[in-house]
């Protein structure tokens, strides 16, 4: 299967990508074998992929990389690079390659020491591989000082290193940097396609991917993940009837709590998974005494404090990323009772609660569905800007109320 089985709905995009790594395997070609590059070329040394969440970006990125170290033997029959099945994808699609390093972050931001140990990766010839490949996942996580780190590295690049930045707007990246990047923009994918894909690669039975398709309205992840979670369709469900209990103050506060204390629990969970075994294997790796509460070494107190530090952060990001995706339904909520009150054809999202939004549809009007709408997106708005989150939801749903 090509690698490119794995882009939905983003035909445009892997036409453009499968024509530079054509060029690409022709470019290292004409090196090992001392003969003349090709005069013009599609490749080039830094890539930004931008689009909405769920569009793809990332699985873009893996793509192009493990077409870029493609090994098939086809390839001189004249078979495209990445074929899927070769070493060089294989191995790059599940993130073991030696020459390509996938950075993705679960922290608020990445740092300059980070950018600064990726710039020194870059620097190295490919080990085993065609390229040496730096996949940055989350680009728009960036501070200010490590993209300046980083520019240096898009600006002056090893002669067969190839960065990959992925984030959801042009905006988000520092325009020193995409500048210096050649851009490609997805869209989010077709409903139908998704489900398709689920149907196809997930075994998932087709009503039920068609309904989580059309509920997260394209994102693949989110999709996939509501079609065979039973908990994710349950906190989905609870979300939705929000705009059903906030007929007074009380409500407000009450379903404003709600919402803070799951994401909370989700943060709680991840912890529990991840944070205790990361603990126990740096504790182990620093020489501590036996058991959880075995003594520790002298002058490591301070790696334990970093770890915890880091954690910390991680579980900051988690409760924000799951209140950022109770937000988003609830705003596909809303956009499905604006269509509703416009008559609009649009296809509406949540059918399975259309008695619901029915209801909301008559209670008020679109200028009021707006102004709901508007509240949901200056909660994101301080929920960005560190705003305590209990104070950001109950204003939210106290702005709901009132619409």
């Amino acid at each position: 299967m090509p690698v490119w089985d794995d882009l939905v709905g983003q035909e445009r995009v892997q036409t453009q990508l499968a024509a530079a790594a054509r060029d690409a395997d022709a470019l290292v070609t004409a090196v090992s074998d001392g003969t003349p590059p090709p005069a013009a070329s599609k490749m080039t040394h830094a890539w930004l992929f931008t689009g909405p969440p769920g569009s793809g970006r990332s699985t873009a990125a893996r793509a192009f990389a493990a077409a870029l170290q493609c090994t098939s033997p086809d390839r001189a029959l004249g078979a495209e690079p990445g074929c899927g099945f070769c070493d060089g994808c294989h191995t790059t699609l599940v993130g073991t390659h030696a020459d390509v390093e996938i950075v993705r972050t679960d922290l608020l931001s990445i740092g300059v020491k980070e950018t600064r140990d990726l710039v020194r990766r870059a620097q190295l010839s490919p080990a085993v591989g065609r390229w040496q490949v730096i996949v940055l996942e989350d680009a728009d996580r960036l501070t200010e000082g490590a993209g300046n780190v980083l520019l240096k590295a898009v600006e002056e690049p090893a002669p067969r290193t190839v960065w990959l930045l992925c984030a959801p707007s042009l905006e988000d990246v520092l325009p020193t940097i995409r500048s210096r990047c050649r851009h490609l923009t997805l869209r989010t994918p077709p409903v139908e396609a998704v489900a398709e894909v689920l149907v196809r690669r997930d075994g998932i039975e087709p009503a039920v991917a068609a309904v989580a398709a059309r509920a997260t309205q394209g994102h693949i992840g989110r999709a996939r993940r509501l079609a065979t979670d039973e908990a994710a369709r349950s906190r989905r469900a609870t979300v939705l009837k929000l705009p059903l209990r906030i007929d007074d103050v009380g409500g407000c506060l009450k379903a404003a709590q709600e919402l803070v204390d799951a994401a909370a629990e989700d943060a709680k969970q991840v912890a529990e998974e991840v944070d205790t075994k990361e603990t126990e294997e740096l504790r182990a790796a620093l020489g501590a005494a036996a058991g959880t509460g075995g003594r520790m070494p002298r002058g490591t107190a301070g790696v334990m404090k970093e770890l915890e530090d880091r954690q910390k952060r991680r579980r900051t990001r988690t409760q924000r990323d799951s209140l950022d995706l109770a937000l988003t339904d609830l705003t596909g909520f809303y956009r499905d009772v604006l269509a509703l009150q416009l008559g609009s054809s649009v296809a509406i999202a949540n059918e399975e609660i259309r008695p619901d939004l029915d209801r909301i549809a008559r209670a008020s009007g679109p200028e009021r569905t707006l102004r709901r709408i508007e509240a949901i997106i200056a909660c994101r708005d301080a929920l960005d800007r560190n705003v305590a989150p209990l104070l950001a939801v109950e204003a939210m749903t106290m702005s709901l109320r009132a619409g």
